[in-house]
């Protein structure tokens, strides 16, 4: 391997070992199920052992989330059995794959190995990101496959694409907000042509739809799912099964300490606590243990003004590059602000997190065209950093004397 070779991948690779060691340290604490764990790893186990989601008493249970996120769970529960570990490595090795997938991304767009070694950082450096990529909830699939479905939208692979937002989809309907705006991508508006437009159709309508069906296998081929026997055949029980899914979420408003609306999410203002204790014995006279989704402030907020400077130039320039991230900002934030009477979560905003970092991305290339400011990209990398660090603890679930934890309290909200 040529020198240039190396000075080419070692950046990103000791990145990725980072990423991958963080996710993976004392991976299997704290013990028992954290959060929605209690769903989302007993509903994993349930598929592996029978095919379909059944309760403790092997009944039908009412699930809210089509099966594929917890399919792949279910792969480290197969592999290592079903304990903390197992449904959690699976969200671990996923959530470093983010890492690479930002950092090929970032390459396709701005053809820089400074630029996309910055933004497969920024992503290793975030704390939401590590936090859901250390529990078996859903949303770190979500993330995945929608950077997926954009990567290969930049290497033209549509059919592939359209595979992938199905399954992401198949993991959090959220995904499916996209769809929209990954067509009005696809599309040339100055040449705009019916076979075009039926071919972009068959892409991302009829096959994503084809393979969320298809991740129903389980149900499908199971007589004891939820609402297997409800309708006259198997797809008017699916369609009901389905109706009965969005009435759930559409008329979830259930009051909830942690919850948070999405004008709160860019700027942190209500994070979520997956986890809390008050251990005993712990060196000092009160200690802390938190597991805190919230990203790195640091991060986020320069985030916010990131997204600013890639619409206002945007708007002036009309740019391909600034479009492809303000569609993904638009499909994974907007949609949520027509159902704001619903209950809702900042650990929802994973799935904006890459084009937060990519618009960061697209501000430095822009500024780099006029001065080398890569001297001042890398102090506010440093300070990213150090911010990362100083909230690892809550990232991780450490325990630290109380006092510690509160000095780590910066808003009154995050209490």
């Amino acid at each position: 391997m040529s020198t240039t070779r190396l000075k080419q991948i070692l950046p990103i690779s000791i990145i990725t070992i980072f990423s991958l060691i963080i996710r993976l340290w004392h991976l299997n604490s704290p013990k028992g199920y954290i959060f929605d764990e209690v769903y989302y790893a007993k509903n994993a186990n349930s598929l592996v052992q029978h095919g379909v989601e059944l309760n403790e008493q092997g009944g039908a249970d009412f699930i809210v989330h089509p099966p594929f996120g917890k399919w792949l769970i279910g792969i480290g529960i197969r592999i290592f059995g079903n304990n903390e570990f197992g449904w959690r490595i699976i969200p671990a090795l996923v959530g470093t794959a983010c890492v690479i997938l930002i950092y090929l991304i970032a390459q396709r767009l701005f053809n820089s190995i400074f630029l996309s070694t910055t933004a497969a950082l920024l992503m290793a450096l975030d704390g939401l990101a590590l936090v859901m990529s250390r529990v078996a909830l859903l949303d770190i699939f979500l993330v995945f496959f929608i950077l997926l479905c954009f990567y290969f939208i930049l290497t033209n692979n549509l059919w592939l694409s359209g595979v992938v937002i199905g399954l992401a989809g198949a993991s959090k309907w959220s995904a499916f907000f996209l769809i929209p705006l990954v067509i009005a991508l696809t599309i040339n508006w100055k040449n705009l042509q019916l076979n075009s437009l039926l071919r972009r159709i068959g892409q991302f309508v009829l096959v994503p739809l084809g393979v969320y069906l298809t991740t129903w296998s389980g149900w499908i081929l199971s007589s004891n799912g939820w609402g297997r026997q409800s309708g006259s055949n198997l797809f008017t029980s699916l369609w009901k099964y389905h109706i009965e899914i969005l009435n759930f979420h559409r008329d979830l408003s259930e009051e909830h300490a942690y919850a948070a609306n999405p004008w709160s999410w860019l700027i942190l203002g209500r994070p979520t606590s997956f986890y809390y204790e008050s251990p005993k014995d712990c060196g000092a006279a009160s200690c802390a243990q938190e597991i805190l989704a919230i990203g790195t402030p640091a991060l986020w907020w320069a985030g916010v003004f990131a997204i600013a400077v890639t619409l206002g130039l945007f708007i002036v320039s009309r740019d391909r590059i600034a479009a492809f991230i303000l569609a993904g900002v638009a499909g994974t934030y907007l949609p949520w602000f027509f159902i704001q009477s619903r209950t809702m979560f900042y650990f929802y905003a994973i799935s904006i997190l890459p084009f937060l970092i990519l618009a960061l991305i697209y501000t430095f290339n822009w500024a780099l065209k006029y001065k080398d400011y890569r001297k001042y990209i890398g102090v506010f990398l440093t300070i990213v950093a150090i911010n990362f660090f100083y909230f690892l603890p809550i990232f991780l679930g450490i325990q630290i004397p109380y006092a510690d934890w509160l000095d780590r309290m910066w808003l009154p909200s995050w209490i």
